[in-house]
């Protein structure tokens, strides 16, 4: 490719022209070009500096190059058909090398640093071609020569001849300053799978749900000191040792009260609790409820209504059931009076056995024979009122309630069943929960015997029949699932899945 020309400060003298001679038919000018430099030293060109923001390079001092006149040489004969070759010849004398780049990246410059021949090594042939041939310049002119800007650079031969050096194109000097890396082989990540989503139990997950009891649990914790600090702070208050003297937590009962607990109490008191913990599932999933697993139709016409709420009402008739048996029992016996209170000093018992529980100096225990007075009150609010209310409100939201009889509807609206029904079920929790709590903290083995045994003793015949009590109601709460309870729906009814 012919070459743009730089212009470099050498003055030529004459000096005999090599030329290529051509044969006609090829029709080839093939000068040759020969340079004669004078003897003496000449200035060498300063370059770039090597480092951003030093001097141009090779320093001054170092600029002065000492050149040896090169001697006449004879044309060099060509023929026809063979291309004109350079040959190289050895010079007398040496010159200081000229250092370039680094090979490497933070290297030394390249080639070490020390003396050079002046002449170079023998230099490749040239191609016979018109591009590669140098003119020899006019002689006795003084004239400026031109070398190509994308040209290699030259090293003198024999005397008059320029040699083309072959140089390394910028792609091999940028591979030489910096070394090429084989890159790591790409290993292709795994694709990662989305976690499954968490099961929900109501509108919680398990890990939800174990927070938040645990947080409750600590909550109750930290209240129940506090209470305790604070009533053991009002024993401490004038007047409140003699209120406690005065009325100890219980009151005498009639004389015609019979002691312990007969056997339909027992049975009661067990259904009671089987079908409550029943009851409180089925009106939670009810409640909570967004799509029913099955839904249930009466045979003789109506609503169709989920089998969670089936379920519901029919426990509901059962606990309904025995609640009036036990009732009419309790009458029959005369046992009501043990729940039943017969004087009004059972308010300033209860309050000084709550002050009691709350410093944890428990009222003294002696319920085969006589309730304390805080709990004749409570035993006499679960049947005589919560017992109640919660049947009213759930026939009122019942199939079982008239939908026709406005004037009924206009006085007792269903938004105040709904809105009583609820708190009612959430006091039966809390009722169970404070029962069982005290049934252990004031003497278990004692307290089951009374209501799963039958006797006063201290043996652990009531503990295991608890026990049992325990595992049938576990029972029941898993078996109350559509598979099981769709069969029992059927005799009653249509059972469907939509």
């Amino acid at each position: 490719m012919p070459a743009r020309s730089v212009t470099t400060g050498v003055e030529a003298s004459a000096a005999p022209a090599v030329a290529q001679e051509t044969t006609p038919a090829e029709a080839l000018s093939a000068p040759a070009a020969a340079v004669k430099a004078d003897a003496g030293t000449r200035q060498l060109r300063r370059g770039l500096p090597r480092v951003p923001g030093g001097k141009p390079w090779p320093p001054a001092a170092e600029a002065a190059l000492s050149v040896a006149a090169p001697s006449a040489a004879p044309p060099i004969p060509a023929t026809p058909a063979t291309p004109v070759t350079a040959t190289t010849t050895s010079t007398a004398g040496t010159t200081s090398l000229r250092r370039g780049l680094p090979r490497v990246t933070g290297g030394e410059p390249w080639p070490p640093a020390g003396l050079a021949p002046a002449a170079a090594a023998a230099a490749a042939a040239v191609p016979a071609h018109p591009d590669h041939i140098v003119q020899a310049p006019a002689p006795a002119a003084s004239v400026k020569e031109t070398v190509a800007e994308a040209t290699p650079p030259v090293a003198e031969t024999a005397p008059g001849v320029l040699a083309l050096v072959a140089q390394p194109t910028p792609a091999a000097t940028a591979s030489a300053a910096h070394p090429v890396v084989a890159e790591k082989p790409v290993v292709a990540e795994k694709p990662v799978r989305p976690k499954a989503e968490a099961r929900l139990y109501g509108s919680r997950t398990l890990g939800q749900w174990i927070k938040l009891v645990v947080l409750l649990a600590a909550g109750a914790v930290a209240a129940a000191g506090i209470l305790v600090l604070a009533a053991r702070g009002v024993t401490t208050l004038p007047g409140v040792p003699e209120f406690l003297a005065r009325y100890p937590g219980e009151y005498s009962l009639p004389p015609t009260a019979e002691p312990g607990f007969p056997w339909w109490a027992q049975w009661a008191h067990f259904l009671n609790f089987f079908l409550l913990a029943l009851i409180i599932r089925s009106g939670y999933q009810v409640r909570t409820q967004q799509k029913p697993p099955a839904f249930w139709t009466p045979k003789r016409g109506g609503r169709k209504i989920s089998i969670n709420l089936w379920l519901h009402q029919s426990l509901d008739i059962l606990w309904l059931a025995n609640g009036l048996i036990f009732v009419v029992l309790l009458f029959a016996s005369g046992h009501w009076m043990r729940i039943l209170p017969t004087s009004w000093e059972v308010f300033p018992n209860a309050l000084s056995a709550l002050l009691q529980y709350m410093t944890l100096d428990w009222p003294v225990e002696n319920g085969w024979v006589n309730y304390n007075s805080l709990q004749q009150l409570m035993y006499f609010v679960v049947v005589f009122i919560a017992a109640p209310l919660a049947a009213i409100t759930g026939v009122r939201m019942s199939e079982f309630w008239p939908k026709n009889a406005k004037t009924l509807n206009r006085a007792y609206p269903v938004e105040v069943a709904r809105a009583l029904h609820f708190p009612t079920m959430l006091f039966f929790v809390a009722f169970i929960l404070v029962h069982v709590f005290l049934v252990f903290a004031t003497g278990a083995l004692r307290n089951l015997n009374h209501m799963f045994g039958g006797t006063d003793a201290v043996n652990w015949v009531g503990f295991w029949l608890f026990a049992a009590a325990i595992a049938v109601t576990a029972a029941g709460w898993y078996a109350a699932r559509p598979i099981v309870l769709a069969p029992i729906a059927k005799l009653s009814g249509q059972v469907s899945g939509r």
